[in-house]
């Protein structure tokens, strides 16, 4: 008897604890509605970043990228563990016709970035999906998507878009994030163009071989956020002469 009231005091206890819930907010990176926004006329940046003040020229990434580091040193890259990548945003160019560029499109370009991110910096910070103490978010856009000519049916039977989507004046902004606090801890906004003659046609582009040109744009601008990454991971002279000091081998 006293067993069986021992059980069934077990299941009400269970019974009665809430049920976990995913966030559909900033919580998960897979949730999150992936967003489609257009540049305003004449706009200097996408207002994408939570704080575009700080940011100053990159002598290590060159051409036109700015970047900012929050000045606080205990807040400073290297003491972050493991980062989230969030879903990417898509900002259409002023004069776009947004109405051409269908959410599979948007998904599949925003898709295939979250991609190429995350490979380039899983090695440098354990890509989580979880907001906790120390770790970051990374949060992205691909700004000035264009559209382009009517597309050709594709010979691979995959998804043809009506137009193409352009990328030669596509630049990206991104901010990395304490994923608790939210505070703003680097940002990186990068102009380069490196999708000249880039374009999208279809929504399986990451499998078709007349869109290795987009592929390499993307793959390049998340390389050159790991050259951000480590160049700002990189310990002073001091601080490398006082680990130095302090190594004691065993």
């Amino acid at each position: 008897m006293r067993i069986l009231v021992g059980l069934t005091l077990m299941l009400l206890a269970g019974c009665s604890q809430a049920p976990k819930t995913t966030a559909t907010t900033e919580t998960t990176t897979t949730t999150r509605q992936i967003a489609m926004k257009k540049l305003s006329p004449n706009a200097a940046n996408a207002g994408f970043l939570k704080s575009y003040s700080d940011l100053k020229p990159n002598a290590t990434l060159g051409g036109e990228a700015m970047s900012s580091v929050n000045s606080d040193k205990m807040k400073g890259l290297h003491r972050y563990v493991a980062i989230i990548v969030d879903p990417v945003d898509v900002y259409v160019a002023t004069n776009a016709d947004d109405s051409l560029i269908p959410s599979r499109a948007r998904e599949s370009v925003s898709n295939y970035f979250r991609y190429a991110l995350v490979n380039a910096v899983q090695d440098a910070f354990p890509v989580v999906d979880t907001p906790g103490p120390l770790v970051l978010r990374l949060r992205s856009a691909i700004v000035g998507v264009d559209t382009g000519g009517e597309v050709a049916p594709m010979e691979s039977g995959g998804e043809s878009l009506k137009r193409a989507i352009v990328l030669e004046k596509v630049g990206i902004e991104l901010e990395l994030v304490d994923s608790e606090t939210g505070e703003q801890i680097a940002a990186v906004v990068d102009k380069e163009k490196l999708g000249s003659g880039a374009q999208v046609g279809s929504v399986n582009f990451s499998r078709e071989e007349r869109a290795a040109e987009a592929r390499a744009a993307f793959d390049e601008w998340a390389a050159r956020v790991r050259i951000f990454l480590d160049a700002e991971n990189e310990l002073s002279a001091e601080d490398a002469a006082r680990a130095d000091q302090a190594y004691r081998p065993y």
